[in-house]
Parts: C-alpha cells; sequence; structure tokens
C-alpha cells in the first residue's frame, strides 16, 4: 500500500503555510519548527508502527486520552484554558496531537470506540476547546459514515452540543500566523489565502478517498482535519496543517501510522 497519498496530504498544506510564514514576516522560529516537523512526519508514515493488535491498540487509546487529558493536569492555563502540552522548549496544542490517531483507534473499535470519543468530548469541555471538540464530533461522524452504529450516532449529537457549549467560554485572542490565517491573508495576500485554503481543501479530499485506507480509517481521519480547519475559520484557533505549530503535523501523521499498522489494513475493502 503506497504512502505517497498521506506525504502529500501532509506536505502541501504545510508548505503553503511556511511560504506564507516565509513572506509574511513570521518569527523564523516558525518556520524552522514547522519544517523540522513535516520532517518527523514524514519518517513517522514511511518507517510506520509495529501491528496493532487488540492490546496494543487499547493501550495506546488509552494513552492517546491520558496525554489528551494532561493539560488540565500540568497546565500551562491562559484565562482558564488549559489545552496544551509542554514538551521542553515545545508547547504543544493536545487535541491536534493526539484526536487524529483517537479517532482511527476508536472507528475500529464497536464496543470501546464511542465511550472512548464521549469521554474525549468531555476532556475536550473541561480544556474547553471548541475546535477538538468539533474535530472529535468529525471523526464520529466518519465512523457512524462507514458503521451507521447508533452509538457513534449519539456522540455525534452530543459532540455538537459540546463543541457549542466550549465554543461559549474556550476563545482566546489570535495569534499571528497560528490562528485565521486564511482570514488574515485575505486582504494583504488574497493569493496566498487561496492557495492555503485549497491546499487544505486537496488534503481532507486526498485523507478521505485518496490514501487507499480502509472507509472506516479515512473518513474518521479525514473528517477530524475538516472539523479542525472549520473550526479555524469560525472563531480564533489554530488553522491544522498550515498554521504555526507541530502538533497537527505530527498528529496526522501518527493517525496514518496508527491505520496502516492495524491488522486488517491492506485486506479491507477501500
Amino acid at each position: 500500500m503506497t504512502r505517497l497519498p498521506v506525504l502529500l496530504a501532509l506536505a502541501i498544506p504545510t508548505l503553503a503555510g511556511l511560504a506564507y510564514m516565509a513572506t509574511g514576516g513570521a518569527p523564523q522560529h516558525y518556520l524552522i519548527v514547522n519544517g523540522a516537523a513535516l520532517v518527523l512526519a514524514a519518517l513517522i508514515v514511511l518507517i510506520g508502527l509495529p501491528q496493532l493488535e487488540r492490546r496494543g491498540r487499547l493501550i495506546a487509546g488509552i494513552v492517546l486520552l491520558v496525554l489528551f487529558a494532561l493539560p488540565l493536569v500540568t497546565g500551562p492555563s491562559t484565562n482558564g484554558i488549559a489545552r496544551w502540552l509542554p514538551l521542553g522548549p515545545f508547547i504543544l496544542h493536545a487535541g491536534m496531537l493526539t484526536i487524529p490517531p483517537l479517532v482511527v483507534l476508536a472507528a475500529r473499535d464497536g464496543r470501546l470506540g464511542p465511550p472512548a470519543l464521549a469521554g474525549a468530548l468531555l476532556i475536550a469541555l473541561a480544556q474547553p476547546d471548541f475546535a477538538s471538540a468539533f474535530a472529535l464530533t468529525g471523526g464520529a461522524i466518519g465512523a457512524y459514515q462507514v458503521r451507521s452504529d447508533w452509538r457513534f450516532g449519539l456522540v455525534v449529537i452530543g459532540g455538537f452540543f459540546i463543541a457549542i457549549a466550549a465554543a461559549l467560554q474556550g476563545e482566546l485572542p489570535a495569534v499571528p500566523f497560528v490562528e485565521r490565517i486564511i482570514i488574515d491573508a485575505l486582504p494583504t495576500a488574497p493569493l496566498m489565502a487561496v492557495l492555503i485554503a485549497l491546499s487544505l481543501a486537496g488534503a481532507v479530499l486526498i485523507m478521505l478517498f485518496g490514501t487507499g485506507l480502509p472507509r472506516i480509517a479515512r473518513y474518521p481521519i479525514g473528517m477530524s482535519l475538516f472539523g479542525f480547519w472549520l473550526a479555524a475559520l469560525m472563531s480564533n484557533y489554530p488553522t491544522p496543517l498550515a498554521g504555526y505549530g507541530a502538533a497537527a503535523i505530527i498528529g496526522f501523521a501518527l493517525a496514518h501510522a496508527v491505520a496502516f499498522a492495524l491488522p486488517d489494513a491492506a485486506q479491507e475493502p477501500a
């Protein structure tokens, strides 16, 4: 199974974002961090993970949920909002790092998947983080589209209400080159804004339809990216892949590495 489409889906919006940062006067370390994250993401996709049997999937899901919730314990916190993982000199958005692989694992497990997504939504509400709640809801929509399981449907319904509740209390001022990238670029660099928008739309479409993975992996991944992107268009939340921040670049690479490591990745019909 070729991994080139995954690399393209990650690289195109990331490179478009780097071009915008370079021409727009972003701090140099923004370009270094995102460029290094793209290299790391490529290695994750190409090297891959060991095959994840049921026990490995359960452990991975628990670890991802713990990492997602960790900012509530460790901080940092701004105005009562805690959604970032402090890793030495780097601060990663916990949702963008953990949600993409989490929705893949949850969609794969019809019994434990819905409770895992519901728990993650409660974490998103506690942080609070509208973007993460919207991405989780998107992942649940992707799982429901394939499974037609009423339990994932309930998660979708609950996710919308939780996302709204998180949006009412979790907004922070926009940071240039992180949030509102497309909106900010429109007045000064409209062609760049269009390029970033098209690159993200292309990434969503590739993840949804072009990676060769089974639908049970493709749909949750693609819909979670769409959820993050839509939240970024609606309010002051990080623009995935194109905005400054390594978390989304690494998180979506991990999601695909997890999907390729599932036992039926090569056999299940796409």
